[in-house]
């Protein structure tokens, strides 16, 4: 551990000062003691009037802030009691009791002491901010000793020399570029809690990732479980590495080859897995899980982000090649900036501003939010996205003050606000790629156009017939006829009513039909060549509804940066220059001396600067923060248990030096996460089985003990169901598919700005819709039910770990719901067009689902059901449904406040080729649908061991 001491020695200029030590608190009689000393000589009269100075400085008066200020003295118009503890005398004086507080000298008769003992009095009232033990002891020493009250030019020489101690027994002064007040700026932290900033440990005493896990479990007295047998092995690491399950094939082949060698059969699985296409789908979609990945932009609005789907793309693209990690993380941070002297259509400067579609992945929206506000939420969404993505630091509580409980302080945040200032969101042009997928695009494009056409039909002719109003309006009125927004500042008796020549019905139909038109529009941009990216510009006026680039960028430029007061745009505080976070220790490359931490203070390079000392080999937390969700994912559990956390108030690590074993291992390997893989999938806690004689003493499987059982993710379960039924589509890449969903889900009403939303229309072919889940349209403010209820996350919060959570609507889906009678039936045909015999079939079904054959009395059992369940089907005419082609809709018009409709047309519906359905297929089809259903509510099906 030795080298994890040594960040003392790199402190910044600041504190070049601290020495590595015992911060003393007190000297009694001579001999230098720590407070907790002291405190056992509370009672004796050799203490210095230094010594109680520093008492009351370093201990006593944070207390009187944390415990008593909040109430007694912040707000000097309402002192609560009448009691201030802002000065010595109002503090012994007492409040409205007029009986004295304190008795210098004698703590046990001072009503101050009785309150924080809780002797009769109670303060603090609230049992969480009860002092404990040794705050009491320290009041009572301090009381004793005649409570005497330093200046504020002593307590400052107090603080300043205790400044000088890196170490002592309230814990490590953390060297940052200095919060809003003293007391925050030299407050301690235990070392143990903060070391996600400290830098790693470089030297190890083991080197493989069994020696670090197996140490732990002897210093627990654990024995590790045995291995798994081959059978789990390849169904678990198939599912980890593509989130889908082996054939009966490869199973086959893999348990043939097994036998023979079983290492090189199992290190031969492992690059078969890390050279599917597959791999990279599954895991970007943990990827997506954290950036809050969506196709649309979210809140009442919910416009289409129309290409973001080059982004999934680019994560998947990037995953499957093995791409660095530190190009992974300055791409999608600055992508735009890193090859911005290479030509427009260099692939490096496409893929790199694809990339940067990173800082578009939240939420937003300017719909009546003043422009400034809109401005600060996407610049604060920005930071903590950031943060909480590439250094699992989340920033948001840092936002309004220096962060309660970590080293960050406020003038962090707001560097790194400045950092990402002059980036302005926009949607724009960037040539497709040779390597993306461009199918489907042709149909999708007409099928857009001619809802496009529709819409833009029913409003021109609308529009037409108002302008023919207003026409008549000006000649009765003797006046030259203005278009509708010429007129529109004219005051009213200057110009026609608003909507001149139309009826009430009509003035609705014509707002819905113009929304219309650009959401369709809007949609058509699916097919260009446009990414969602940002652009460095000055501040111009935004709409979310089409945002594009400024016309010409004024390069001389320059935000202004402030600390927001609060986090309030009204209380613009101290200005700041563009930087990085110091608590973390890591200086930016080629910053000035006198300020370690600065990022350039120009136009284009900040987000370019930060992103480099986020991918920066040194930097403590990047590195460690993508080990840790690469093995949380093989493990069901990080390291650390907060994968977006590892403040303070997240959780520790349970093995310290592998995680930082990792990390320098993971740098030394030139950032591959694919070698992160084979050194964790290679090890034997990984291969362990789920059955632990002793499992009792470790019931959370802190140490790694036996792998922990899971359930599937919703997309795990989708796309197992697709495999199995043979009905997946496995085409990599491309526009998002649109799986069938609920119909009335479908077809609900979702406001839209003045408007409503345009119904979800599935893909029209089988082929289209039943692609990976990965490739589903994602509606921020429309969920697929289906995925939702099997606790898919919200896209607009940041998921670093799976709700498993089982609720009771998850096994009515399973059971009951349109997709899972349709992956059923379609499940029945395929057994019945491979095998003739019903055992045959019943096999073949076991074989697929659960990748074992049944037992002889589950063969039995699934015969006699089949044939009771035909016969029952044989007596029930299952009712064809349709499918609508149009809807009428009925809203209420904004300013008349009366009633409309209008109609909806849904041209997917027209020609459109559904999943088979129980009414097409005969009742034994349908009894073996059953059975098939049944298989797929089996745990042994829906968990992973």
């Amino acid at each position: 551990m030795e080298n994890r001491d040594s960040w003392i020695q790199v402190l910044t200029a600041s504190f070049a000062g601290l020495l590595f030590g015992g911060g003393l608190i007190l000297s009694h009689g001579g001999a230098n003691v720590h407070a907790d000393e002291a405190i056992h000589a509370a009672g004796d009269a050799n203490h210095s009037a230094e010594d109680i100075e520093r008492l009351f400085t370093l201990k006593v008066m944070p207390l009187l802030t944390e415990k008593c200020l909040g109430c007694h003295g912040t707000d000097a118009d309402d002192i609560k009691g009448d009691y201030d503890v802002r000065t010595r005398d109002a503090l012994l004086r007492g409040g409205e009791s007029e009986e004295a507080a304190i008795i210098p000298g004698n703590a046990e008769d001072s009503p101050f002491f009785w309150a924080v003992n809780w002797d009769g009095l109670e303060m603090p009232p609230k049992e969480n901010d009860r002092l404990n033990e040794k705050q009491i002891e320290i009041v009572r020493m301090w009381i004793d000793a005649g409570a005497p009250w330093p200046s504020e030019e002593r307590q400052k020489e107090i603080r300043d020399e205790e400044s000088m101690v890196a170490e002592n027994e309230d814990g490590v002064l953390m060297a940052t570029s200095g919060g809003q007040g003293d007391e925050w700026t030299y407050r301690r932290y235990n070392k143990d809690e903060v070391w996600a900033f400290l830098p790693r440990q470089t030297e190890f005493e083991h080197d493989s990732v069994d020696a670090f896990v197996d140490d732990k479990l002897q210093e627990n007295g654990l024995e590790p479980a045995p291995e798994a047998d081959p059978n789990t092995l390849i169904r678990r690491v198939y599912f980890d590495m593509l989130g889908l399950p082996p054939t009966p094939t490869q199973k086959r082949e893999f348990l043939s080859a097994w036998e023979k060698d079983s290492d090189a059969a199992w290190n031969n699985l492992i690059e078969e897995l890390l050279a599917s296409p597959h791999y990279g789908e599954r895991w970007g979609q943990h990827w997506l899980d954290v950036v809050r990945y969506a196709d649309t932009g979210g809140f009442s609005n919910d416009y289409e982000r129309s290409n973001a789907w080059r982004y999934r793309d680019y994560v998947i693209r990037s995953l499957n090649e093995d791409k660095p990690y530190n190009e992974f993380i300055i791409e999608q941070i600055a992508g735009d900036e890193l090859h911005a002297d290479k030509p427009v259509d260099d692939p490096d400067r496409v893929e790199a501003l694809i990339a940067t579609g990173f800082l578009r992945m939240g939420p937003w929206d300017t719909a009546m939010v003043p422009l400034e506000e809109a401005r600060q939420i996407l610049r604060d969404d920005m930071v903590h996205s950031i943060g909480q993505s590439f250094l699992s630091m989340p920033m948001r509580c840092c936002k309004c003050h220096d962060h309660k409980f970590d080293p960050v302080p406020t003038q962090d945040y707001y560097r790194m606000y400045s950092a990402v200032s002059t980036a302005q969101p926009v949607e724009a042009e960037a040539p497709f790629l040779a390597e993306e997928n461009l199918a489907g695009f042709e149909e999708g494009k007409q099928q857009t156009q001619a809802l496009y056409d529709y819409a833009k039909t029913r409003a021109d002719r609308l529009t037409r017939q108002r302008e023919e109003a207003a026409r008549e309006w000006y000649a009765e009125h003797g006046k030259e006829y203005k278009s509708l927004n010429a007129r529109k500042d004219d005051p009213d008796a200057e110009k026609p009513p608003r909507a001149v020549g139309l009826s009430e019905m009509e003035q609705g139909r014509l707002k819905v039909r113009e929304q219309d038109v650009w959401i369709w529009n809007r949609r058509l941009e699916r097919y260009q060549p446009m990414v969602q990216t940002v652009v460095n510009a000055q501040d111009t006026w935004m709409n979310a509804r089409k945002l594009r680039a400024p016309e010409k960028i004024k390069e001389d430029w320059r935000p202004e940066s402030f600390i927001f007061n609060g986090g309030s745009l009204a209380a613009p505080g101290d200005p700041v220059t563009p930087g990085v976070l110091s608590g973390c220790n890591l200086p930016v490359e080629g910053a000035p001396d006198d300020d370690p931490y600065a990022l350039p203070d120009t136009l284009n390079g900040r987000r370019l600067g930060l992103a480099k000392w986020i991918a920066h080999p040194d930097n403590p937390m990047s590195t460690r923060s993508i080990v840790n969700r690469i093995w949380q994912h093989h493990f069901g559990r990080g390291i650390v248990a907060t994968p977006n956390n590892f403040g303070v108030k997240g959780a520790s690590p349970t093995h310290p030096e592998l995680l930082d074993w990792m990390a320098d291992t993971f740098v030394k390997n030139g950032w591959s996460i694919k070698s992160m893989h084979r050194l964790i999938l290679q090890s034997d806690a990984y291969r362990r089985s789920i059955e632990h004689s002793a499992a009792d003493k470790d019931p959370d499987n802190t140490w790694f003990a036996r792998y922990s059982p899971r359930r599937m993710t919703a997309e795990e379960i989708r796309d197992s169901l697709l495999a199995v039924t043979g009905e997946l589509n496995p085409v990599v890449g491309g526009l998002p598919a649109r799986p069938e969903i609920n119909m009335e889900v479908a077809l609900e009403p979702r406001m839209i700005q003045f408007s409503i939303a345009p119904a979800y229309q599935p893909s029209r072919t089988p082929e289209e819709r039943n692609r990976r889940s990965i490739y589903s349209y994602r509606v921020r403010g429309q969920a697929d039910p289906f995925l939702e209820v099997l606790n898919k996350p919200n896209p607009n919060d940041s998921a670093d770990l799976r709700d498993a959570a089982s609720v009771s609507p998850q096994a009515f889906t399973l059971l009951n719901s349109d997709v899972m009678t349709d992956r059923s039936t379609a499940m029945s045909v395929r057994l019945q067009r491979e095998a003739d015999q019903l055992t045959d079939q019943i096999n073949r079904a076991f074989e697929l689902t659960l990748g074992r054959l049944p037992t002889d009395s589950q063969m039995q059992r699934m015969k006699r059901y089949i044939k009771d369940m035909t016969e029952y089907h044989s007596d029930i005419k299952p009712k064809p449904r349709t499918y609508p082609t149009e809807i009428t809709r009925s809203l209420v018009e904004e300013f008349s406040g009366r009633p409309f409709e209008y109609t909806e047309w849904l041209p997917s519906f027209e020609d459109y080729q559904s999943d088979l359905k129980p009414w097409e297929v005969d009742a034994k089809t349908r009894a073996i649908a059953d059975m098939c259903l049944v298989l797929f509510n089996a745990n042994e099906f829906v968990f992973i061991d």
